[in-house]
């Protein structure tokens, strides 16, 4: 089966001009799975039962792969089939104290606003964060599709990717994925925040 009859994969032909093609989302989604592994070309190409030169080509977003050739690159890299067909994007937001739509109760002094919907089927650790001035707390890639938010109630703190980190006040958020490397740094004593991990 070809896995660009697949409808999964059609719907990004099929969304006008312009748009990413499935080869190329495939392609770059290949490379930097496999960098996140830290195994070799021929090691995947190995556990996934294909010719490096196949996987090589993939990698280089040429090639026409098969639905069967996909699923073994999956099993190999252990992520799930989805993560090779979604266009990475940056999923870092960040909410400042008082931005957000604000939903105002009639009958009490009282508004709520969403930060972050939980994706289906999605579980979720809450922590309380203690924190002092001092060195980095580097976090190591979670596991594939993790995500965390984050909401500083007291203090302020450099928090996000680090390559890429936010400073946060009282009753800032961000989230951002967690499958990366990230960083949380207080910058004042006694910061405190909340941190909710989410895994699909």
């Amino acid at each position: 089966m070809n896995v660009f009859q697949d409808e999964r994969i059609v719907r990004y032909k099929n969304k006008g001009a312009g748009m990413t093609q499935p080869i190329s989302v495939i392609a770059k989604s290949l490379v930097r799975e496999r960098a996140r592994t830290g195994l070799s070309l021929a090691e995947v190409a190995r556990r996934a039962g294909i010719a490096k030169s196949t996987l090589s080509q993939l990698e280089s977003g040429n090639g026409n792969p098969s639905l069967e050739t996909l699923w073994s690159l999956c099993v190999a890299l252990d992520i799930p089939f989805a993560r090779l067909l979604e266009p990475q994007v940056n999923k870092t937001q960040v909410i400042r104290r008082g931005e957000g739509t604000k939903v105002v109760a009639e009958q009490a002094n009282y508004q709520a606003i969403l930060l972050a919907a939980c994706p289906p089927g999605a579980r979720r650790d809450i922590y309380l964060l203690l924190t002092q001035p001092g060195a980095d707390r580097i976090s190591h890639p979670h596991p594939p599709g993790s995500v965390e938010h984050i909401i500083v109630t007291q203090g302020r703190a450099r928090v996000g990717l680090t390559s890429a980190p936010e400073e946060l006040g009282e009753g800032d958020y961000i989230c951002y994925p967690a499958d990366q490397e990230h960083v949380f740094q207080a910058l004042e004593p006694d910061t405190q925040a909340l941190l909710i991990a989410e895994q699909n």
